[in-house]
């Protein structure tokens, strides 16, 4: 068994390495036809430094970004080659590649940088972190109340952007010593200005559930997913019933750990299937696209586990179950909405329709759901998140202003890490 154990490994490396090896050589023929943003021309910056298997958090972005480079210049910054090939691709704004720390040095050398937002916690953010005479701003990939959502690492920027009263509230109550009121501005969610996508399905009589699941998660604690623990009991009894259209979005990174998982998600793609073959006009749907948005605007109902999808959806001010985690290591903040939700445990599952249907009628339920969307998201009135992200920035360039002014006699120094490598910034096989 160690002996079959090692070649699995091996051959899992050696695909993984040719797989990289691949994505570089397509890069390196496509980056010379690449345009480039001039110097001196961008102002607001996106850092990413992760693969593409977690492009999910930056394309939220998207649409938003775009809007906010008719006012400042944007640009996207990639350390990686695979995620580089992708924003080549699909991205709004421009792209810059910074795989070494050179490239980054050059860069921040020839632009007028003033804002860098960031959407995780990559460790290489702190590349990037060393760069002064700009604001490091924390703009996450959704609202919730994950473990995640207070983290310490919040402190390492110069300022977050929070969704509302209730991320303000979190924050203080969980992070020592750290002053939410001046480092934190509360923007609501842009992204619910621009749900994009056009229906893959022709809308009739049908009540259409969204089922949109976290990962496994990779630690005890996290441990949200809900796909092999309540997914195929939710999906067979929606798919069964005439009167539902089920689309299944799971999480990009769905069964990467737990063969448990992968499998469950396999089933309930291959249900899909099965389903729309028996009944074609069902227009059941499995997605698994780029875009997020129509999913969220057009399900009557929507089914998620703890993650930012819950607060994704609340921006919409539409009925939503949340799945109860199996794991009893779980880390679940009851403090907030989830002390409010409505739960669907994996026993009752089977019996999602009666609950579908509770959330969808029950006056008090209804009362509930329209208070927690204030708390979370302030006024959501269409365009009103992307006029308070606006105003975000044009406070923080006010800022940059007034400060610049202050240090206008300042010495300039080269900011780089003399011990910093280029060679510590390759990618983990596996991980393009």
């Amino acid at each position: 068994m160690p002996l079959r154990n090692d070649i699995t490994t091996a051959r899992r490396l050696l695909r993984n390495l040719l797989r990289g090896r691949r994505t570089r050589n397509e890069l390196t023929r496509r980056l010379p036809a690449a345009s480039k943003p001039q110097a001196g021309s961008i102002q607001v910056a996106v850092y990413f430094a992760d693969a593409a298997v977690n492009m999910y958090q930056v394309r939220q972005w998207y649409a938003p970004l775009a809007e906010l480079s008719k006012r400042w210049p944007v640009a996207i910054i990639a350390r990686t080659p695979s995620t580089m090939l992708r924003l080549l691709d699909e991205a709004p704004v421009p792209v810059v590649y910074a795989r070494k720390v050179v490239d980054l040095e050059k860069f921040v050398a020839e632009q007028d940088l003033r804002i860098v937002f960031y959407v995780n916690q990559n460790a290489r953010n702190f590349q990037m972190f060393r760069y002064g005479r700009m604001w490091h701003v924390f703009i996450n990939h959704g609202e919730s109340d994950k473990m995640y959502m207070t983290t310490n690492q919040f402190k390492a920027y110069d300022y977050s952007f929070i969704a509302g009263e209730a991320a303000h509230e979190r924050l203080a109550r969980k992070l020592w010593a750290f002053d939410v009121d001046r480092r934190t501005i509360q923007i609501g969610r842009p992204q619910a200005d621009h749900m994009a996508g056009e229906l893959p399905y022709t809308p009739d009589e049908r009540t259409v559930v969204l089922y949109s699941p976290t990962w496994e998660g990779d630690r005890a604690a996290a441990a949200y997913g809900s796909v092999a623990s309540h997914g195929v009991a939710l999906t067979r009894a929606l798919l069964a019933d005439p009167r539902f259209r089920l689309v299944y979005r799971p999480h990009p990174r769905t069964g990467v750990l737990d063969p448990a998982t992968k499998a469950a998600n396999e089933t309930i793609i291959a249900a899909i299937a099965a389903a729309n073959t028996a009944d074609p006009t069902a227009q059941h749907v499995f997605d698994d696209g780029p875009t997020l948005g129509w999913q969220l605007a057009a399900a009557d109902v929507a089914i998620t586990d703890i993650s930012a999808m819950i607060y994704d959806r609340l921006a919409t001010g539409k009925p939503l179950l949340v799945t109860r985690p199996s794991s009893p290591e779980a880390d679940v903040d009851a403090e907030g909405y989830l002390g409010a939700a409505e739960w669907l445990s994996a026993e009752e599952a089977a019996d999602v329709v009666t609950h579908v249907e509770r959330v969808s009628e029950d006056e008090a339920a209804l009362e509930t759901l329209r208070y927690w969307v204030r708390r979370h998201f302030g006024d959501t009135t269409p365009g009103a998140a992307t006029a308070r992200f606006h105003a975000a920035v044009e406070q923080l360039m006010g800022e940059w202003e007034r400060h610049a002014a202050i240090h206008r006699g300042d010495r300039l120094e080269r900011e780089a890490d003399p011990f910093t490598r280029d060679e510590d910034d390759e990618v983990t096989p596996g991980t393009e």
